[in-house]
């Protein structure tokens, strides 16, 4: 695969994890200037790795989850909670990854996490969306 196939590849898998308006949103928000790092993600995390056969997405996501809790990085995480319920992630699931992510993340980091995550649930159910860009 060369490099524009993969760039293809991944901007098919970010849209269907992350949704088209957050998409859209972080590669024209900020301009020229984070242009080639939109870039680079599109094509490696999403065309190279998450387009990977290997894991079904709900793992991925998952995976993503509870290593966003153990960085401690809260807006990737609130958004990877959205991007996980996409991919079918049950909440029941997020919930057990995160009793998990007590243990071997600490319980601060997994207290923040349930909380963050109790909000994108009352804001998904109130059928509300995320402004942010990252990711």
């Amino acid at each position: 695969m060369d490099e524009r196939e993969r760039y293809a590849a991944g901007l098919t898998t970010r849209r269907a994890v992350l949704g088209d308006a957050h998409v859209d949103a972080a590669l024209t928000s900020r301009g020229p200037f984070t242009e080639e790092f939109q870039e680079l993600i599109t094509r490696y995390a999403w065309g190279e790795i998450w387009s990977r056969p290997g894991l079904p997405r709900q793992t991925r996501s998952l995976l993503t989850l509870a290593m966003l809790v153990a960085l401690n990085r809260g807006e990737e995480f609130r958004l990877h909670v959205r991007g996980a319920l996409r991919n079918g992630v049950t909440r029941d699931e997020i919930k057990e990854m995160l009793l998990q992510s007590a243990i071997y993340c600490g319980v601060p980091a997994a207290n923040v996490a349930f909380r963050m995550a109790a909000e994108v649930f009352a804001e998904t159910d109130a059928g509300e969306t995320v402004g942010d860009t990252t990711g």
